[in-house]
């Protein structure tokens, strides 16, 4: 129905609405797009959530940021303001230990992307074998990324956040996604094995037992403060401004975030399926999943 209204609101737009999907692999997201990916007419295609809040000018800021030598534009993955303390766990998440790496990736040149919302250029995409080159892989969003930059492109951020803004979200649905994600990261950067060292409390204790003849408790504490602090300004400066929930459900947030670091990371060690939308699935080494047991829909 939201897309019928835009249709008739701007008549005058080329535009066309697709339902239903294609299957060509493995991954749904991919089946869903595939209609709309080649029913595109123009070189540039923008692949956006269904759970992403989006402005009036978010397109246009996504274009501004395609110049000439760039390939590939996305926004920072942020949450929208919403009630409960699940949705404040999100937003501290995704305001603090995820643009820490996401942002610092991004300005030394390591390719970080997520998939929520990307503008990319299709022939780029076509030359890379199209979307149907990715339906193989659970995380497309890497490999699209990754067969972009191989052919000498660049990456630029919006100006925007990508604002997720999904209507059902708890403490255990958060927790499943991060150890989803996880999986993913071991799977195609075995790196990803020294992550926990980035994580505030077990950067603090070996930050506490490096100088431990002076005092380790007071190093570790401060190091704690100091990070949370950090985390807290960067938080104000994803959300534009101070955020909807006090700073003690800010405390109560972080401490329970950094302290399920460590469990979420061996709980991916643990157990190498992933539950992803309609199926379950076994990652491969290169990320290509098998699949264990797929559900009634598959697109």
């Amino acid at each position: 129905e939201v897309c019928k209204k835009l249709l008739g609101k701007y008549p005058g737009v080329d535009a066309r609405l697709f339902i239903g999907g294609k299957k060509v692999g493995i991954n749904p997201k991919i089946n869903n797009l595939m209609p709309g990916y080649e029913g595109a007419k123009y070189g540039l295609v923008w692949i956006c959530d269904s759970g992403i809040r989006v402005k009036p000018d978010t397109l246009t800021d996504l274009t501004n940021q395609m110049t000439e030598k760039v390939g590939l534009v996305h926004g920072l993955p942020y949450v929208a303001d919403r009630q409960g303390f699940a949705a404040t766990l999100e937003q501290v998440y995704f305001g603090t230990s995820h643009p820490r790496s996401y942002i610092s990736a991004n300005v030394t040149g390591i390719k970080c992307v997520t998939g929520m919302s990307c503008l990319m250029r299709k022939d780029v995409l076509d030359q890379a074998g199209g979307l149907v080159a990715f339906a193989q892989y659970i995380a497309e969003d890497y490999f699209m990324a990754k067969a972009i930059a191989d052919r000498g492109w660049r990456f630029s951020m919006a100006t925007q956040v990508a604002m997720q803004n999904s209507g059902s979200y708890s403490i255990a649905q958060f927790q499943s996604r991060m150890i989803r994600w996880t999986k993913l990261r071991i799977n195609m950067l075995p790196g990803t094995v020294l992550e926990p060292v980035s994580e505030c409390f077990l950067a603090s204790l070996i930050i506490g037992w490096a100088a431990h003849y002076v005092d380790m408790m007071v190093f570790f504490m401060c190091h704690c403060l100091a990070w949370f602090i950090s985390d807290y300004i960067q938080l104000t400066g994803v959300q534009g401004g101070a955020p909807s929930f006090s700073k003690l459900d800010f405390a109560v947030a972080w401490f329970i975030r950094e302290s399920m670091a460590v469990q979420i990371f061996l709980s991916a060690l643990w157990d190498p399926t992933i539950s992803w939308r309609t199926g379950r699935y076994r990652l491969r080494c290169g990320g290509r999943p098998e699949a264990l047991d797929l559900g009634k829909a598959e697109l």
